[in-house]
């Protein structure tokens, strides 16, 4: 009890962040699924903003849609960094980069292509992302000794995505 009313003294004083991780246990638990929906989504959120200026749909209910794509985009553009971050993080070791010398180069061009995918509606950009998170879940499929191909994704996106082989 004593030592809990020194930490909430101090935190008073300092006012200590807030912390969240994935688990940190490590609890075995990784896949690269949800960065790549998170960057399908990007492309998917670009898509539908290119509609609506297509259409010139500047009416209320097209700048609320606007709004809320852009806010969608910029959400999964953070999860697609955030799911990256934690399996270079947590997951990967010393041999799976130094058996794959491009993975620490990779993940600095995520983060900066979800980044850039944010700050723009540029399908290229999107798609830059896209592909740099492919080849992420490919190295990591690899280094699990899992066979994985790609595949046409189930999404109004059309565009592929890595899979483990049935």
């Amino acid at each position: 009890m004593k030592m809990y009313g020194i930490v909430r003294a101090i935190d008073k004083l300092v006012r200590f962040g807030t912390v969240s991780a994935h688990c940190d246990i490590p609890c075995g638990i990784y896949d690269p699924h949800l960065a790549e929906v998170a960057a399908h989504t990007v492309i998917r959120m670009d898509m539908l903003i290119a509609d609506l200026v297509k259409n010139n749909d500047m009416t209320p209910d097209g700048r609320n849609k606007m709004i809320r794509y852009t806010a969608v985009k910029e959400q999964h553009a953070e999860l697609c960094k955030h799911e990256i971050r934690v399996i270079w993080g947590d997951y990967f070791k010393p041999e799976h980069a130094q058996a794959n010398p491009e993975l620490h180069t990779l993940v600095w061009d995520i983060m900066k292509a979800a980044s850039k995918a944010k700050q723009s509606t540029n399908m290229a950009d999107a798609e830059a992302l896209l592909e740099k998170v492919n080849r992420f879940a490919e190295i990591f499929w690899k280094t699990k000794n899992i066979p994985y191909t790609r595949v046409k994704a189930p999404y109004p996106t059309e565009r592929e995505m890595v899979v483990p082989k049935a």
